[in-house]
């Protein structure tokens, strides 16, 4: 089969200064595609700013041959993102991928966290994804064409001590591609997520150097190139991470049906080995899925 291109394509990477972000936007740019490399240039936490990170992404790939612009705007301001959408069309006329990755940490337990916290992660990670995303839907559905990953995180999928933020904001991500995919399919535009392992600035405390070692940022890449690809998937949560590549799904099982006059907490209680048997569980494509299986249950299906 022949490689995966992206002449003629104009991506907009989000949080590209460093880390995940800078791996795709580079990959991006060796395999053809003109680049918007955006990046705040703040601390983990989010505070402060500046372009110089994401400058010198875009020299590194001027350097090679590619074409990049850069972008200071934070992703949770209306207008900053609005410009960084003006900025690429008035440079390339056109946007077809949007990789949404900025991201900020403020981790800690739930008795320690203040709303605030909450507050700023969400803003960045659930916010500063529908924003660009709302910036670019239009341009993509007049195009017949568009190409979009969010970030999310085995925290938002799994959970993980300290990161209740981080870990609402990362799920709120995949219910928010899950429809998302469905509105864009009639246009060609396809939503996925990407839910990388990596060694970043916002993981080298969380792990042993020789874990980070085996955790580079580009041995998720190539995954999100696939996903952003010509023949990309829809809907699909790519786990990533050292090498290993996996799909995460959510399963509901089939059930029973306890009928619908004076069903007691007890029932429940009694049936509970029936409710969670994973024999004929489902991966709904949508929500429609589940109360099409209620309604065939009750119908004794």
């Amino acid at each position: 089969m022949s490689d995966i291109r992206f002449d003629g394509k104009v991506a907009i990477v989000t949080g590209a200064g460093g880390g995940l972000g800078r791996q795709h936007a580079l990959e991006l740019a060796r395999r053809g595609a003109r680049v918007v490399i955006n990046d705040l240039g703040g601390s983990m936490d989010g505070s402060g700013g500046s372009s110089d990170a994401a400058m010198k992404v875009v020299e590194e790939i001027k350097g090679f041959g590619g074409e990049a612009i850069a972008n200071g705007a934070s992703v949770t301001d209306d207008a900053g993102v609005a410009g960084m959408v003006k900025q690429t069309m008035d440079a390339w006329g056109r946007i077809d991928i949007l990789i949404a990755n900025a991201g900020i940490l403020r981790d800690k337990s739930f008795s320690k966290i203040e709303i605030a916290d909450f507050d700023a992660v969400i803003g960045v990670h659930v916010m500063g994804t529908v924003k660009p995303c709302k910036a670019v839907w239009e341009i993509m559905k007049a195009q017949n064409y568009g190409r979009i990953v969010v970030t999310t995180s085995s925290t938002g999928l799994y959970g993980n001590f300290g990161q209740t933020n981080y870990g609402a904001a990362k799920l709120g991500l995949v219910g928010f591609m899950n429809t998302l995919k469905l509105e864009g399919a009639k246009n060609n535009i396809k939503v996925n997520a990407i839910s990388p392992v990596a060694a970043t600035r916002m993981t080298e405390n969380l792990m042993p150097p020789a874990m980070l070692d085996a955790l580079k940022p580009d041995f998720v890449t190539p995954g999100v190139i696939y996903l952003v690809s010509e023949d990309a998937p829809t809907g699909a949560i790519l786990t990533a991470g050292a090498g290993v590549f996996a799909v995460a799904r959510i399963y509901e099982t089939d059930g029973i049906y306890l009928g619908q006059g004076g069903i007691s907490a007890e029932e429940v209680r009694d049936n509970w080995d029936k409710i969670t048997d994973p024999a004929g569980q489902e991966a709904y494509e949508q929500g429609g899925g589940q109360t099409q299986k209620f309604f065939r249950k009750i119908s004794g299906g």
